[in-house]
């Protein structure tokens, strides 16, 4: 973080003030690395045996050592385990308040704790070090919002220039004095700064958090630990409408740069809410040019898209339909946008009538196989075809989609071989199907037979009693009889095609 003016309050800062005459009693090579150089939030005076229960962590103790009367080692040893413990910063001892010099017992301990341990000489009050670490404290302190308040006016002209969103985040990161990133809706890094200095296994791992708070929905704020790196991310926008994350490589942010990053998250979120206007500006293009490209002339989408969005892929294509209602559509058209401007001629896209159009070359079927996996949505596509057969295209496309249920590419190709029957298979259809087998239920459940069973075995022998009887292990008489009766519960003639067909779907969409 920048540095400040004003000297941070510390223990070196303490002794350093000659109006003190304070003294290092422990030799500083002697103590934990920057034992003196520790933040100090207060300084507090107590000659208890245990002051620990009154104290907070983070202070400087001074004692005249009334306490130690008759201490012995042990003793120096456990009292200096409590501040330790309590995270006491240092020990100041006043001598010849009520015994000489310190004493030697309490040195060894600090010593063997490598604990700062320094001398206040008699003609100095505790309460003038006590008042030296309060005026540092605030001297820190006034630096400290003076200098959030200079961070976020910098931050705010950084986003009147042209390029605000990345001046911003730019500026962000030379006040904190650390790595910032800009995720997109889809997770991936949009901007950072500075480039590269945080090494990419650590990017990835930050994006795989992104991506994972993304998914949810909803505001949040997070921390990823990479390596000796730990990443503070926030998401941006509201929630159900998230338009990325912003991702800064510090973890002990005070309240001064917390309110800064919070300002630069609230110009980043509207940035990107800014923007999402000309997102919607080119959507609506988008949407019109697959209008035109259903009607199987791509004259006019060609001439339209050139100059903005680059040539359309080269036929033949695979055209692709994904679901009306998504929870992460925001990020599908994002990364969708990357990818066109990163593979240009070779990806299009645009809102359809109920869902968004993809279109590739059938060279390309990967990328779809990619939007379904990371977007886990599924993905209709059509066969291979030429622009003047983009309507039909899309139909399938539609068809294939509207097939299944679960995540992942579906082929027209597999409808196609599933047949007819099933590609009517839709929830009307089955509703009226059980309709029109009701009658035969019930009389099969009310008597006992088997007419159901024994139909569908006839329908799938050609109507053969012969074959349908061997199938059965039954009289073929009785194949006669139970075609009869069944004729008779759902008054109609089975001897014609069209009775049969009816009647063989209703079966197969039962199923």
């Amino acid at each position: 973080m920048v540095a400040d003016a004003v000297t941070p309050p510390n223990l070196r800062a303490l002794l350093a003030r000659r109006d003190l005459h304070l003294r290092l009693v422990v030799d500083e090579r002697d103590l934990a690395p920057g034992a003196v150089d520790r933040p100090v939030r207060w300084v507090h005076s107590s000659d208890l045996a245990d002051p620990t229960p009154f104290l907070s962590e983070g202070l400087v103790l001074l004692t005249t050592g009334t306490q130690f009367a008759d201490a012995t080692a042990a003793d120096y040893t456990a009292y200096v385990g409590r501040l330790i413990a309590r995270g006491v910063r240092a020990l100041g001892f006043g001598t010849e308040v009520v015994r000489d010099g310190i004493p030697a017992g309490l040195v060894d301990a600090c010593v063997e704790a490598r604990m700062p341990l320094f001398e206040v000489p008699y003609r100095t009050p505790f309460i003038a070090v006590a008042r030296a670490g309060a005026e540092a404290i605030a001297a820190d302190a006034y630096a400290r919002r003076s200098w959030s308040l200079a961070a976020q006016r910098a931050v705010s002209l950084a986003a009147l220039r042209p390029d605000g969103l990345s001046a911003t985040l730019a500026e962000l990161s030379r006040q904190l004095d650390c790595w910032v990133g800009l995720f997109d809706a889809a997770g991936a890094v949009r901007d950072e700064h500075p480039a590269g200095a945080l090494a990419s296994p650590a990017v990835d791992a930050v994006a795989a958090e992104v991506t994972t708070m993304l998914r949810r929905g909803t505001r949040a704020a997070g921390a990823v630990r990479v390596g000796d790196a730990s990443v503070t991310v926030q998401t941006l926008g509201r929630g159900g409408h998230l338009r990325g994350a912003l991702a800064i490589e510090a973890s002990d942010l005070d309240h001064e740069a917390r309110s800064v990053v919070t300002a630069v998250v609230a110009m980043a979120a509207l940035a990107l809410e800014q923007q999402d206007g000309l997102g919607r500006a080119i959507g609506t293009f988008r949407a019109g040019l697959v209008q035109s490209l259903s009607g199987d002339d791509p004259s006019l989408a060609r001439r339209a898209a050139r100059d903005l969005l680059g040539p359309l892929p080269t036929a033949p294509v695979i055209v692709a339909v994904t679901p009306a209602a998504s929870n992460r559509s925001t990020a599908l058209t994002e990364w969708l946008e990357r990818r066109a401007q990163e593979r240009r001629g070779e990806l299009f896209f645009g809102r359809g009538d109920d869902g968004l159009v993809v279109v590739v070359p059938a060279r390309a079927r990967e990328l779809l196989v990619e939007i379904a996996d990371r977007f886990e949505t599924v993905v209709g596509c059509s066969a291979p075809t030429g622009y003047d057969g983009f309507s039909g295209a899309l139909t399938q496309a539609r068809t294939a989609r509207d097939r299944v249920t679960t995540p992942g590419v579906a082929d027209f190709a597999d409808t196609a071989r599933a047949g007819l029957i099933a590609a009517l298979g839709s929830e009307g259809a089955r509703a009226v199907a059980a309709d029109a087998l009701a009658p035969l239920r019930s009389y099969d459940t009310a008597q006992g037979s088997a007419l159901v069973e024994t139909l569908d075995a006839w329908l799938s022998n050609d109507c053969s009693h012969e074959a349908t009887a061997h199938a059965l292990g039954i009289h073929r008489h009785t194949v006669r009889a139970r075609v009869a009766q069944a004729e008779r519960v759902i008054d109609r003639d089975l001897s014609s095609f069209a009775a049969r067909a009816e009647l063989w779907a209703a079966l197969r969409l039962a199923e």
